[in-house]
């Protein structure tokens, strides 16, 4: 008897309705000769045909049907059993009464498939399991005298927890030009602009603090602050998926941004083992066309092995990873520095038990060090204000999944991420700051970190008065730029430059640790089936932080024009020194670190419901938060309802259930074979928030103190910075919230290729701010600034605050929604992905609009940086308001992405990376207070935000690695990359200060072209 054979090969980008099975089915049969053999094959990309996915799993599944050659007659009580060389045991499930399967909690991989039918003949097949997805494969079954009849072939559904998702296999990953670490990776992700900061996430929509990064399911995201903090290597990485819309209440994302899940490699009944090398010599690099000139070298040692403990049951994978960076002659504009060198040893570990075949767990553990000498000195600063550093990071994971019976399983994970971190100067200064005492103004570069003042220009409509005050602080300003100021390629004395020894000695510690449970399992009722997710999660985050000041910390010169421009008449300050106040601790006291949590509790419910050609999503996610800070307890019979208790824990705010109700719903229309629409409305609250410390009351015993002098040193007095001590809450606030609104079409143009296009629109609102209390009342300040009236109406945000304060304290800030804050993102998307044998290529368009008035990522001087999100300039006074030219485009505006990625596998076992992107340039605005009446200009807008708009990007990376068995089970590996080919450094991350010298050049510029080289061996 004859066979056909259909052979469905992609790794797709889609989502197709529950009918496109069926209909497969029936058209394969409809279409087929007499003399074809009853065994076929379909495969099929649904929206809706959902086995319960692996909520924060590091899984897949395999789902299907099995029904009579004219698709008429299922079949029930076939078994289906998968394996795999990643799976200690089988999974095996039986056909239901409507002839369909489900095989959940996959481990990614490679897997044979086989179908036992009652008459004991055999069918067997073959299919890939990504993470988060489901792999589709259906059997049109008709009896033949052969008992295993082999077919080939299945579709693999992009089926993670949202609409806008995207998989990609470890074959893509080891094969990209990528890098080496979880960052690098995220170059690759379609939609999401290409980043070369080192701390702020990049943007896809919304701020870059509100992305979620994890590995193996466990948040790498850095507690309270939101940004990828974590740096394991990529090496381990076998698969990884996101999502960056239209989220199911599967996962519980609360993300404002997008979602990154990565799985590491797990080990087989087979010992491997794998040893490389790679170098990135410091001739490997072009020369910056700015910035530091460096002469660094980098390597990375990377080492792992895996197999078996028990055979069939019990698998382990480990590895050891050393990467190395050592600088000689660098070079700033003060002359040459003292080497640069980081040295980090990091050790992984996983186990894959399965007990019993409906059974499967994981343990993994990372140990992560790392010492860093001769850091952070940048191109305008001298030598000595290096800073040396220390790091420790632990990733702990546990899940499980049991199996229920064909249609039901119960799964967990407990995840503990903690970051120890302490940096100090290398330079420790003698001079011990003492209150009341006096500044030696003729060292200040042994005093602290002084900050060299540059000559200021006069406005053009300035007044009389300000040319005086002006010219008063330029001749002081001018013997200290003789003194301390670098020479500038005119051979004269600049200012703007940093001289003396790093400001702050830092002891950081975070955690997080979370657990979940979920229940997953289908209901078939007639003509309509239902896939139900339950799922509840506790989180907590913890920061312990204490930090010192070395000498007086960060000195500033500001020139008899008080401090931040004269607010009060602070005429005769000519020194300010920026000082931690634990600094001023003396006879033995010390004060305790501010130790501050934060408790999640998020309970989601999801149904997605196949009736017919349509796939309902119906979903919520329903959450509650609390802050905790130290310092207070409770005490009722005051008017703030606390008193003080330093050192103790107290509840600071605590949102409600009914103020964090998500819905997520979704409807999926298959209106033609292999084409589809969807829609999809998803609200989120982001849980990412830096309130919890920022707003702790302790902080008013180690806060940062600024202490001023006058034109001879002596000290003129000292009081908090203003908005770092504890804060007090306004009521009825709402949450931050993000409401998202997607539609969509997918297509399969052939199996191998497949096209997604969607619109997408997004909403943010109910910010929260540190502001002055009495803002609303500012009234009118000039041309560039006025409260509305209908906001100043609202009058103060709590108007009892000096009543509560008289009796503990606190700051004249608190913690308030901001006034009419939103920000609103549109995004026009087109992807194709197309894989055959030997090429494999993803491309994506995205038109995007990101605009508004609360920009998070763009609310401090240097924004690579872990920032207080709740807790920023934003709202701190005249010219930092919501209606003070905020309106406008945000940082993270950029108009369009194109992104190519791509791999080819020659004849000759050698394997080529093609990596392209072109994005527009960042938007950026003119910073200027002068005409809100102050001196600093920070985060002050002189104009519309986002009026100004930096160069366009592009850039090529390549790789190709050709493998050679030179025995039996060996073989040696050469590895080339070519990072940004066409050696474009774009400039980014503008000057802003209307006032420097510097004012539209350039701060950062695009990683200059760099070569590494590795070689390898593996067995």
């Amino acid at each position: 008897m004859n066979k056909e054979l259909t052979s469905l090969k992609a790794c797709f980008a889609g989502r197709y309705l529950a009918g496109e099975v069926r209909r497969a089915i029936r058209q394969s049969w409809q279409n087929r000769s007499t003399s074809t053999a009853a065994v076929m094959f379909a495969g099929a990309v649904a929206a809706g045909i959902c086995a319960p996915v692996q909520a924060q799993q590091i899984t897949g599944s395999i789902k299907g049907q099995v029904t009579a050659p004219d698709g008429s007659v299922v079949i029930s009580g076939v078994e289906v059993v998968a394996t795999s060389d990643v799976m200690p045991k089988p999974r095996r499930a039986t056909t239901r009464a409507d002839g369909t399967f489900t095989l959940n909690f996959l481990l990614p991989g490679d897997y044979d498939v086989v179908f036992t039918f009652a008459d004991g003949s055999v069918r067997k097949t073959t299919t890939r399991v990504m993470l988060e997805q489901s792999s589709v494969v259906n059997l049109a079954y008709e009896a033949s005298n052969q008992e295993v009849i082999e077919i080939y072939g299945s579709a693999i559904v992009t089926e993670g927890d949202s609409s806008l998702t995207n998989s990609f296999g470890e074959d893509v990953i080891a094969n990209m030009p990528i890098g080496q670490s979880y960052r690098d990776m995220l170059k690759i992700l379609p939609g999401v602009e290409y980043s070369e900061n080192s701390t702020l996430g990049p943007s896809a929509g919304g701020s870059g603090v509100d992305n979620s990064y994890a590995l193996d399911g466990v948040d790498l995201s850095l507690p309270m602050f939101g940004n990828l903090s974590s740096e394991p290597a990529t090496h381990d990485i076998a698969y990884v998926s996101v999502d960056r819309g239209g989220a199911k209440a599967v996962g519980f994302n609360r993300s404002g941004g997008f979602v990154v899940n990565s799985a590491s490699k797990s080990g087989t009944n087979e010992l491997h083992a794998s040893v490389e090398y790679r170098l990135q010599n410091a001739n490997f690099t072009a020369t910056p066309v700015d910035g530091v000139i460096s002469d660094v070298d980098r390597s990375w040692t990377t080492l792992s092995v895996s197999g078996p403990i028990l055979k069939d049951q019990l698998f382990f994978y480990g590895s050891y990873f050393r990467p190395e960076v050592t600088g000689e002659n660098k070079v700033t504009a003060y002359g040459p520095a003292k080497a640069f060198k980081s040295v980090r040893d990091e050790f992984f570990g996983k186990v894959t038990w399965a007990p019993t075949d409906d059974i499967l767990l994981n343990v993994s553990q990372r140990v992560s060090d790392r010492e860093v000498d001769g850091s952070s000195i940048g191109e305008f600063e001298t030598d000595s204000v290096s800073l040396g550093a220390e790091n420790k990071t632990r990733i702990t994971s546990i899940d499980g999944s049991w199996l229920l019976g064909d249609v039901s399983s119960l799964s967990f994970k407990y995840a503990k991420y903690s970051e120890d971190g302490s940096s100090a100067p290398d330079v420790a200064l003698d001079v011990v700051p003492l209150l009341g005492g006096s500044l030696d103004i003729n060292n200040l570069d042994q005093m602290g970190y002084f900050g060299v003042p540059s000559i200021r220009d006069y406005p053009d409509d300035a007044t009389p008065e300000e040319i005086a005050a002006i010219d008063a602080f330029n001749a002081g300003a001018a013997p200290l730029i003789a003194q301390l100021g670098y020479i500038g390629e005119d051979g004269e004395r600049r200012g703007g430059g940093g001289v003396g020894a790093y400001q702050t000695i830092n002891n950081q510690d975070f955690a997080r640790e979370s657990f979940q449970v979920e229940f997953d399992t289908e209901i078939y009722s007639g003509d309509m089936t239902h896939f139900l997710h339950f799922g509840a999660k506790w989180s907590e985050l913890r920061e312990d932080v204490s930090r010192l000041s070395n000498g007086w910390g960060s000195i500033s010169y500001v020139g008899g024009l008080g401090a931040d421009g004269g607010e009060t008449d602070l005429t005769n300050v000519f020194y300010e020194a920026s000082i931690q106040q634990m600094s001023f601790v003396q006879d033995g006291e010390t004060v305790p670190p501010i130790t501050s949590f934060a408790e999640s509790i998020d309970i989601e419910i999801n149904d997605e419901i196949e009736h017919g050609d349509f796939t309902y999503n119906i979903g919520v996610v329903i959450s509650r938060d609390t802050m905790y800070g130290q310092g207070l307890r409770e005490n009722s019979s005051n008017v703030s309802g606390y008193e003080l208790a330093p050192g103790e824990k107290y509840e600071m705010y605590k949102t409600d259930w009914k103020d964090m109700v998500q819905p997520r719903l979704g409807v999926t229309w298959e209106y033609e074979q292999s084409s589809t629409v969807f829609a999809n409305y998803a609200s989120y609250n982001p849980n990412a928030s830096s309130l919890a410390r920022a707003a702790s009351w302790d902080r008013n015993t180690q806060r940062e103190l600024l202490v001023r002098f006058d034109q001879n040193g002596d000290f003129v007095d000292a009081d908090g910075a203003p908005g770092s001590s504890g804060k007090f809450f306004a009521d009825n606030m709402r949450p931050r919230r993000i409401d998202e609104y997607t539609i969509g079409t997918t297509k399969f143009v052939t199996n191998e290729l497949f096209l997604r296009s969607h619109l997408r629109y997004r909403y943010a609102s109910h910010f929260w701010e540190d502001m002055p209390n009495g803002a609303r009342l500012y009234g009118d300040y000039g041309d560039f600034g006025g409260v509305p009236d209908n906001i100043a109406a609202l009058g103060e945000y709590i108007p009892n605050l000096g009543a509560m304060r008289d009796e503990v304290g606190g700051s004249s800030y608190v913690i308030a929604e901001v006034d009419g804050g939103q920000t609103k993102y549109w995004e026009w998307s087109m992807e194709a992905e197309y894989q055959a044998d030997r090429w494999y290529v993803n491309a994506s368009y995205v038109w995007s609009h990101y605009y508004g008035n609360f920009d998070q990522d763009n609310t401090t001087a240097g924004n690579d940086a872990n920032t207080f999100i709740g807790s920023s300039f934003y709202g701190d006074g005249r010219g930092r308001m919501v209606w003070d030219n905020r309106y406008g485009k945000m940082i993270g505006d950029k108009p369009h992405k194109l992104k190519v990625i791509s791999t080819y596998t020659a004849d000759w076992d050698g394997v080529f990376g093609a990596y392209f992107v072109f994005q527009s340039g960042e938007a950026w605005t003119a910073w200027d207070g002068t005409p809100y009446g102050y001196s600093s200009g920070t985060s002050r807008f002189a104009e519309p935000a986002g009026s100004r708009r930096g160069a366009s990007h592009w850039q090529v990376d390549l790789s190709y690695t050709q493998n050679w068995e030179f025995m039996e089970g060996y073989t040696a590996r050469f590895r080339a990359d070519i990072f940004n080919a066409f050696n474009k450094q774009t400039g980014y991350n503008y000057n802003p200060y209307v006032v420097s010298e510097l004012f539209g050049q350039a701060r950062d510029f695009y990683n200059p072209r760099r070569v590494q080289l590795a070689v390898g061996v593996k067995f």
